[in-house]
């Protein structure tokens, strides 16, 4: 197996840069062929690191002495050419690390990732791309939050990078793509879920099933969910809301339970830490930014060091299986959506449903 480089912003995220560090010494004492970059006030991470001096670990620090805070606005990198989110960047930009990982701000993460490494050719907007939990197999969703405002052009873009990721990384043959919706008729929703959905159904090479609703995702109906940053966020909240409501919920029944029941819990308690396991974000460690020249992964802002550990699991999974080079062998079909909306945008009066484009087909 290669050697996988990987740099992370360790002064990003609410328990920075403790638990950054920690979460980087634990992933490397499970894999030794990891090599980890931490970016940050060195005198800090040196602090950080002295308690790990005698452990022989490919760990070594670089330089930053400014923080974008969670508070700023994503143009602080533009101002803070010194920020330890933007130096992280710059070392994929060199070919030091070959991703990075990053939770702190969202906003000041993509907007790094798009001022040093750039969009990767054919992608008009990046999408941050999550792997939840499902009953059948893991979905992905996107967009959660990188784009409120979004065209079709957009969704056909997340759908196609979507199908690449669940194809690279989680070995997917023939994903099903759904465009989350309020009904799974084609005519519900508004005016861009009316478009995007004439758009996927005649994109080429995606196994696109139609709409699919909320509920869809959790029974592991769809394997590639597509919507908007705005309604993929608040899906993605909700999850992670109804998780931490389940676990309390079962808590208090068994609580309430008695005797009988706190015994039945004993006997129950690996069932119950698997189950919640299974449903803790920090399990799935952060979400890929898709649709920039570098793998980045955007972790929670609150990640402790086991969401650190997976965040680096996601990168290195998306390294070794070369979502870059699919997004990039991509492209040809790239530029047939491209050329096919922006036909049909020309040919389109304003508020006429677009006419299908000619030539396409689901494949």
């Amino acid at each position: 197996m290669p050697d996988i480089r990987i740099a992370l912003d360790a002064m990003g995220g609410d328990h920075a840069p403790a638990e950054i560090v920690k979460g980087a010494v634990e992933a490397l004492r499970a894999d030794r062929a990891l090599s980890l970059v931490l970016v940050g006030d060195e005198a800090r991470l040196n602090a950080e690191l002295s308690p790990y001096a005698g452990e022989n670990l490919s760990l070594s620090v670089v330089h930053a002495a400014e923080v974008i805070q969670m508070d700023e606005a994503a143009s602080a990198v533009r101002k803070k050419k010194d920020a330890s989110i933007v130096v992280a960047m710059d070392q994929v930009k060199a070919g030091h690390c070959q991703g990075v990982v990053a939770a702190g701000s969202t906003g000041a993460a993509m907007a790094a990732a798009l001022l040093r490494l750039g969009r990767v050719r054919g992608i008009e907007r990046p999408a941050i791309a999550v792997v939840m939990p499902t009953l059948k197999g893991p979905v992905v969703l996107l967009d959660v939050g990188a784009n409120v405002d979004c065209k079709p052009l957009y969704l056909a873009q997340f759908a196609r990078m979507g199908d690449a990721y669940a194809r690279a990384v989680l070995k997917i043959a023939e994903p099903r793509v759904g465009l989350v919706n309020i009904g799974e008729e084609p005519g519900k929703g508004d005016e861009l879920a009316l478009a995007a959905h004439q758009l996927l159904a005649e994109t080429r090479g995606l196994r696109f099933i139609g709409n699919v609703e909320g509920r869809d995702l959790p029974r592991g109906n769809v394997d590639v969910a597509v919507c908007d940053g705005f309604v993929g966020n608040v899906m993605l909240k909700l999850a992670e809301g109804m998780g931490d409501l389940f676990n309390g919920l079962l808590k208090e029944q068994i609580n309430q339970g008695g005797l009988a029941a706190k015994l039945g819990a004993a006997l129950l308690l690996p069932v119950f830490k698997r189950f919640k396991k299974r449903l803790d974000p920090a399990e799935y460690g952060g979400a890929l930014l898709l649709g920039v020249n570098g793998i980045c992964v955007i972790s929670h802002g609150s990640s402790k060091a086991q969401a650190i550990v997976n965040a680096i699991r996601v990168a290195k999974e998306a390294i070794l299986a070369d979502t870059l080079g699919l997004l990039a062998n991509a492209e040809l079909a790239q530029n047939a959506i491209l050329a096919d909306t922006h036909d049909l945008l020309a040919n389109a009066e304003p508020g006429e449903p677009l006419a299908p484009p000619t030539g396409g087909g689901a494949a």
